[in-house]
C-alpha cells in the first residue's frame, strides 16, 4: 500500500510542477519573444509487487517531470512603427551582455538608446557586440536593414546587431527577463543563417496560445485532484489494515 501511496504523491507533485510552468505561460502571454514552457512525463523505475501477483506483472513507482525545453515556434509579429524595435523572424537570437558579464540572448527586440548612445534591452542589457548611435543622429532617423545593418538617414553604415544561433535552442538555461544562457547542451552561440532577418518597427509576441493554455491548466488541475483522491483513498485503505491488525 505504500508504494500506491508514494505512486499517487508523485502524481500530485508532477501536476503541480505543470501547473507552475502552464500559469508561467499564461502570465507571459504578452511578453515580447516569450516561448511557452514544455515539460514531458516519465515514469519511474518499475519493480514486481511481489509472490502474490500474477506472471509478468510490474508495479510502477509513479511519474516525473522531465524538462522539455521550451518551444521554439515563431510568435506573430506586431507592428509598432517603432525605429528601434526590431522583430527576429526565422531562428535566432540577439546577443547581450548581462550585469554579471555572462553572455545572454533574446529575442526582444524592443531596444532604447542609453546616456552614452549605446543600444540596450528594454531590461538594460547592452547589445554584443556594442552597437552606439554617432552624435547627431537621432533614433528615429536610424534604418535597419534585415541583416541587423544600421545606416544613418543619409545611408553611411554606423553598426551592425549580431543575429546568433545555437544547436539546440530548447536547451538554453532561462536567465529571466525573456534573456538565455548557453550551456553544453544547447551549445556555444554561432552566426545565424540568411534565412533570419530583421523587421524594422515591429515586435514580435510571445508564442503562448491563451486557449491551449487554458485548457491545458484545467487539465493539469483535473489531474491534480485525481492524485489527490488516489491519495485520500490509499491513507484510508491503510487506516483499515491497520484497524484489523487491532
Amino acid at each position: 500500500m505504500l508504494e500506491g501511496l508514494k505512486a499517487a504523491a508523485t502524481g500530485m507533485t508532477a501536476q503541480q510542477q505543470r501547473m507552475d510552468a502552464l500559469s508561467n505561460d499564461i502570465a507571459n502571454v504578452n511578453t515580447t519573444g516569450y516561448k511557452h514552457e514544455r515539460v514531458a512525463f516519465g515514469d519511474l523505475v518499475s519493480s514486481a509487487p511481489g509472490a502474490g501477483a500474477g506472471p509478468g506483472v510490474v508495479a510502477g513507482a509513479g511519474v516525473a517531470v522531465r524538462a522539455a525545453g521550451r518551444g521554439t515556434g515563431q510568435g506573430a509579429l506586431r507592428v509598432t512603427d517603432q525605429p528601434l524595435d526590431v522583430a527576429i523572424q526565422g531562428e535566432g537570437y540577439l546577443q547581450v551582455k548581462l550585469p554579471d558579464g555572462r553572455t545572454g540572448l533574446t529575442r526582444d527586440g524592443s531596444l532604447h538608446v542609453d546616456a552614452r548612445g549605446r543600444l540596450t534591452t528594454s531590461s538594460g542589457a547592452l547589445l554584443q557586440p556594442p552597437v552606439t548611435l554617432p552624435i547627431g543622429v537621432a533614433a528615429k532617423e536610424v534604418v535597419i536593414q534585415p541583416d541587423g545593418t544600421l545606416h544613418s538617414p543619409k545611408g553611411t553604415p554606423i553598426g551592425r546587431m549580431a543575429l546568433v544561433n545555437v544547436v539546440s535552442p530548447a536547451a538554453l538555461d532561462d536567465a529571466g527577463n525573456g534573456v538565455y544562457t548557453t550551456n553544453a547542451q544547447s551549445g556555444p552561440p554561432r552566426v545565424a543563417g540568411t534565412g533570419t532577418t530583421l523587421a524594422q518597427g515591429a515586435l514580435e509576441a510571445s508564442n503562448v496560445d491563451i486557449a491551449d493554455a487554458m485548457v491545458d491548466l484545467m487539465d493539469a488541475q483535473r489531474s491534480f485532484q485525481m492524485a489527490s483522491q488516489a491519495v485520500r483513498t490509499q491513507d484510508q485503505m491503510l487506516q483499515i489494515a491497520n484497524g484489523l491488525k487491532t
